[in-house]
Formats: structure tokens, sequence, C-alpha cells
């Protein structure tokens, strides 16, 4: 009521007057060309794909909540209808319970929507009111668990929408009940369950003689049910452990990390191998929305919480792909507590690289992110990033400024440009590893983006060479800075622009008729220039490492005789070896092409030249190696010779030494990885390939060759049928 008692005006309903606009909708629609669309500048593609058509199912939520049936009942309704319980749960019903809530963690992290996943487990909507003590722990400690890898994976920052869904649609996780509470719920349990699992291999063993042969097979169930509910607790006791134990600054849980891992790892085979002793969902007709399910389970109890993203089929992982999901994930995690014996940021990057190739899952990318940069933006929680790139710097080219025994070390000025450099150069390094913690699919955008940055960054380190070496040759005539700092730049620079180029290949993005600007591209920009970067490393290596033995007074012989402690030469030989598989491949794809086995692509909407634009079009914005444009492309690579057509034979033979040549490089390193096994493996096969070729092989065939990536994900085994 309003002041003085007075009624409030009643507000008079609006009154709309709707005119029926089919007639005029139908005779425009009539003026249309089948397939044409009109445009119209307020809605276009966009809000047309943003819009929610009303009272279809694939839209609209709601319709989907209409088509069930059946009453769906909230923790609290379903105890009092006598369907859940929450008291004296038998072993099989608490095996069930661990085993599907460990399944519907596992398809959260795939992604999917956390109401429609963990919280169809009704018993983590209020876990405070189940009686059942075993249940009550296990059931706060989930909560806890998902509470912390919420944490964890925000923080890392490394997810798209298709990776992880972050909301936690104001579910309470436990919050109230400290670390150690939860973790001391799960152990008194589990040292309960240990004095059963005694007792009861005490009871029904085969020596004793006190017991009939029916008393003996009962206490066995009990004893094997007991065992495998402790197994249970066990492990989740131990891997909530494990994700607080990654949560502490400063590296300092790794080594009882590993520990853990190593337990876990021990627990996974026992709880695979009692799987059928716990509660299964009875057989009946699923649904796209609903499907059976354990007691204390309800998947459409959230059928209205839905994640502000495209809808997406939520099916639950059964419990086996569950397990196998956690096997590979405590793999993954047990090379994370192994990034702390690298010693060099460039080290540490190559290893983010060949963790990711793994496709590992989006915990285990944010826990190596974190691992290596916490949020205090120190390399390990320690080390300043500015001083860790000073040692990376250091190990790869050795420059006169960052030597001890050079004039420049203790000169106020320099020190003060470089460390002003470096402060720059940390964002753009740090983005690095970033990329690598994104899935596959986005990395090759991010590459991209980076790729600006990096070249503003080299036009930098040139000044500051520049700068540098005016000042050094004041003291050290004989000594040159230029291109050192830029040189370090100028590698990662040319490893972004092979990332990017490289992802479209693991994509699939490349057409087989535009290998052939792709594979030049790489062979005779991008890898002939890494080479010669590692090369003027190496040669600023080498000189580091004369003028020190010289200035310890040790003699040219001895000199001659000692091992370099410091080298490249394993990453030269590794980028020649690709160089050279490129180059092959590029004279393959032209001789087959010359041969009739692949056609030019007829364009009818656009050209070659603005697919290759297309292709490259990020490297415009790098000075240094500037973009080799498409005209430019056409008069490098032109194959002729005075005006004459190389012979297709002359192309295979070519490619054939190429391929032999990279063989040879890879067969001379002595570490063979797995990596350079199968590049191996490739080079061989393509030279054979090429050989026969050469010698008129499937001459007259005119079907199109296959590239086969199914030896590796970028370089493909050349088949001709």
């Amino acid at each position: 009521m309003s002041e003085g008692g007075e009624q409030p005006e009643k507000r008079e309903r609006p009154m709309y007057s709707w005119v029926d606009v089919t007639a005029e909708f139908k005779n425009a629609a009539s003026q249309l060309s089948l397939g044409e669309l009109l445009h119209d500048s307020s809605f276009g593609l966009f809000e047309a794909m943003s819009a929610i058509e009303m009272m279809d199912p694939k839209m609209d939520a709601g319709m989907l909540c209409n088509q069930i049936s059946r009453k769906v009942y909230n923790l609290e309704q379903a105890v009092e209808e006598g369907l859940v319980k929450i008291d004296n749960l038998t072993p099989q019903e608490l095996i069930g319970t661990m085993d599907a809530s460990l399944a519907t963690l596992v398809t959260w992290l795939e992604g999917h929507s956390l109401a429609q996943t963990v919280f169809t487990n009704l018993y983590l909507h209020n876990p405070y009111i189940i009686e059942d003590r075993c249940l009550k722990a296990f059931s706060i400690v989930i909560l806890k668990t998902v509470d912390i890898i919420r944490e964890r994976i925000n923080r890392a920052g490394c997810f798209e929408e298709e990776d992880f869904q972050p909301m936690s649609y104001g579910f309470k996780m436990a919050g109230d009940v400290t670390e150690v509470r939860a973790a001391g719920m799960l152990k008194e349990i589990e040292d309960e369950l240990g004095r059963t699992i005694r007792v009861s291999c005490y009871l029904w063993h085969p020596n004793s003689k006190k017991h009939s042969f029916f008393e003996e097979a009962l206490f066995f169930l009990q004893h094997v049910l007991a065992q495998a509910v402790h197994s249970r607790v066990r492990f989740y006791r131990h891997f909530y452990a494990l994700l607080l134990l990654f949560s502490k600054d400063k590296t300092e849980g790794l080594p009882q990390a590993q520990k853990l891992i190593i337990q876990l790892q021990e627990l996974v085979p026992l709880m695979h191998s009692s799987l059928h002793l716990g509660i299964q969902a009875p057989n009946r007709e699923a649904s796209k929305n609903d499907y059976p399910t354990i007691m204390g389970f309800e998947p459409l109890i959230n059928q209205r919480l839905l994640p502000p993203t495209f809808p997406r089929y939520t099916v639950i992982r059964s419990r086996a792909e569950s397990l196998d999901y956690i096997t590979s994930l405590l793999q993954r995690l047990h090379t994370v507590t192994m990034v702390t014996e690298l010693t060099s940021l460039h080290a540490a990057l190559e290893m983010f690289m060949e963790f990711s190739k793994s496709l590992p899952c989006v915990l285990a990318r944010s826990i190596l992110q974190l691992t290596l940069l916490p949020p205090n933006r120190r390399i390990f929680g320690m080390n300043p990033v500015v001083d860790s790139l000073k040692e990376t710097i250091r190990s790869f080219i050795a420059p006169p400024v960052l030597s001890p025994k050079c004039s420049l070390y203790n000169n106020s000025q320099a020190k003060d440009y470089v460390d002003a450099l470096l402060t720059r150069a940390a964002r753009p390094m740090c983005t690095l590893f970033q990329i690598t913690g994104h899935n596959r699919a986005r990395q090759r955008d991010k590459w991209a983006h980076v790729l600006e940055d990096l070249s503003n960054l080299q036009e930098e380190a040139d000044k500051v060479d520049a700068y540098l070496h005016s000042l050094l040759i004041k003291t050290e005539p004989n000594r040159s800075h230029l291109a050192c700092l830029g040189t370090w730049v100028l590698y990662h620079t040319l490893q972004t622009m092979i990332n990017y180029t490289l992802a479209g290949f693991e994509l699939e993005l490349y057409a087989p008729y535009e290998y052939h600007y792709v594979y030049w591209y790489l062979s005779e920009l991008l890898f002939a220039w890494l080479v010669s970067t590692l090369h003027r490393a190496d040669n600023f290596l080498l000189e580091h490492e004369t003028l020190s033995d010289q200035q310890k007074g040790r003699s040219n012989k001895k000199n001659k005789k000692k091992k370099r402690p410091r080298s490249l030469s394993r990453e030269i030989t590794v980028a020649q070896a690709q160089q050279q598989m490129f180059g092959a491949y590029f004279k393959a794809v032209m001789g087959l092409q010359l041969d009739g086995k692949m056609k030019h692509r007829q364009f009818e909407f656009d050209s070659e030249e603005v697919r290759y634009s297309h292709r490259f079009a990020p490297f415009v914005s790098v000075v240094t190696p500037s973009m080799i444009h498409y005209s430019q492309y056409k008069d490098m690579s032109d194959l002729s010779h005075n005006g004459i057509e190389p012979a297709p034979e002359d192309l295979y033979g070519a490619s054939c030494k190429g391929f032999h040549q990279a063989k040879c490089l890879l067969e001379s390193l002595q570490m063979q990885t797995e990596e350079v096994q199968s590049l191996l493996r490739v080079a061989k096969t393509n030279f054979v390939v090429m050989k026969l070729l050469v010698s008129g092989h499937k001459k007259e065939s005119v079907d199109p060759p296959e590239f086969d990536f199914g030896q590796h994900k970028v370089y493909p085994v050349i088949k001709v049928v």
C-alpha cells in the first residue's frame, strides 16, 4: 500500500494491434531465386546463428524438459520417497557410487557441463545429511576435488569453451570443511576398512578349520568387497592429496607428488579388476536426455542448468573408460613432475611442445603451465623470468654482454639496455609457453597472433645489439656484438612461423594441390633461415669458448682435442634433415604434376595466388624474414633451365636424393628419439618410392598419389597407385 493507505493504481495491460503479414511475406519471398537469401544490416548470419528458435527441441531447452513423463526428485525428496539411501549402504552400493562418480568427473573434464555430469550425483547436493560415514567423507572429498580442479584450470587460463566448463551454477563445494579435515575423514574410513580386511582375511583363510565352506565363502566375499572399497577410498584420498601438492608454491610438493602418482598407478588396476562388484544401472531404454542410472544419480535433476555455449549432447563415460582416462592422466602428471630437471627455457619449451603432441587433457596441461609459471610469475615459483632468460641466452649464443670476462658485463648502461630488452621479452616468451597449453586446434591462431610481438621485439633487439657493439669496440676492437640478441629472437620467430605452418598439416587444412608452395616455403625460406640462424649461434658459442680457453692460458693443441661442452650440433642436424625432407617433398610434388599424376586445380571463385596469400597472411607483420609474395615465389620456384622444363624423372631423382640426405642426417644423431625414428621410417619409405618412380614404375598410371599421414602427422608417406 502507498502512504496514507491509498490503494495503488491498477495498471492497464497494453493493447497490441496484430497484423497478418503472411501474404506480404510470401509475395516477397516468391521474388527470391532458389537458394537466395535476403540480407539485412540488422540481422546477419551471426544474429541468425545466435537466435533461439522457440519450441524447437534443438534450441529451446524447455522443450526437452517437457518430454519427460516421470517425476524428478531432489536428494531430500528422494530420501523421503525411499528411493535413495543415506545410511547403511552395502559395499556394492558404495563401489557403484564411487565408480559412477569418477565417470561423471572424467566426463566433466572432457568439456561438458558440471551440472550435467558431476552434479547428477544427488549426494553431492547436500553431503551433510548423509549418515553413512564412508559415503559422506567420499562426497565431501569429491566436492573439494572438483573445487581445486576448477581453481587450477581457471588460474592457468589455457582452455576454450570446448575444453572445459568452469561454471559452478552456485553449487556449494564444501568450503566449510578444511583440506586437512576432508582428507582425515577418508583416512579414518581407510583405517577402518584396513582392519575389516585383516579380520575377514583371518576368518576365510583356507588353513582355518573353524568354519564351514559356506561361511568361508561368505567371509571371502566380505574380504573382496572390503578390499574393493578400501582401494577406492585410498585412491580418492591420494588423488585429492596429489592435486593439493601441485598447488604448493615453488614446486615444493613435486617429490612427494611423484611418490603419490606411483601409488595411484598401483591402485588403478585394483579398481579395474573390481568394477563388476559395484551395482550397475538397470537395463532399460535410454533417450537423449534420460538414461538408466544407479541409486543416487538423476540425469534430469539439472536439466534446465545449461552452459552459455552451443548445445552439446552429454554422454557419461563408462566406468572402464574413466579408469583408462585416469591412467593416461597419471602418466602425464608424472611427466610434469620432471619438468624441474630441465636446465634452460629452451629445453622446457621443447618439452612443452612434445607434451602438447601427446594430446593431454585440460587438467594436465593446466598443471604443467602452473608448475613452470605459477601465479607469482616466476620460473618454478623461484627465479625471475628475466634471470632465466639471461641463462637461456647465455647457453644458446653466449653474447659478450652476458660474459663475466667481457668489459660490457659491468657496464651500467649496457646492463640497463639488456634488462629493459629482456623485461620486454618476458611477455612474448611466456606467451609461447602458454600457447602450448591450449588444445592443438586452437594453437595455430595463437601462433599467428604472437608473431607481431616477436617481430617488434626483434627490431628492439637489433637496436640493442647495435648500441652494445658501439660500446664494445671501444674496449675490445676484435669482438663483435652484432646480431647476438637479435639472433636469439629470430630463432623463436622462425620456430613460431614453422609451428604455424606445420599446424596446417596436422589440422588437415591444406589440399594436395597446395602442397607444392607450402613445401617450398618451408624448405627454401623457413628452415633455410633456421639452419643459418643456428649456425650463427653455434659460431658465437665456439668463439666464446675459444676466447675463454685463451684467457685461461690453454694451448691451441689442447683446445683442438677438448670436447666442446656446449654445442647446437644436434639442433642443426635435425633442422637440416627437416629442410631436406620438405625440399624432397616439393620436388616430388612438382614431378607428379609434370607426370600428370597430380592435376592443377581450376579455381572458379579464387586463384592460387589468393590461396597462397591466405596461407601465409600472418607472416606479413614479420620484418625478418620478410614474407615472400606470390610473384616472388613463382620466380624463385621456377625449375626450368633456359626455358626448358625438367623431366619428371629428374625431379624424382632430386627428391630421392633429398630423402636420402635426410635419412643420413637423422641416422647420424646419437640419441634416437621416437620423433627421429618416425622421421627415419618416412624418409626411407619415400626414398624407395622415388627410386621406383625414377625407374619408370607406374609410368602409365594417371591415378593421383596418396599422401598417407598415418606414420607422422606432418611428414606423409607418398603412395603411387
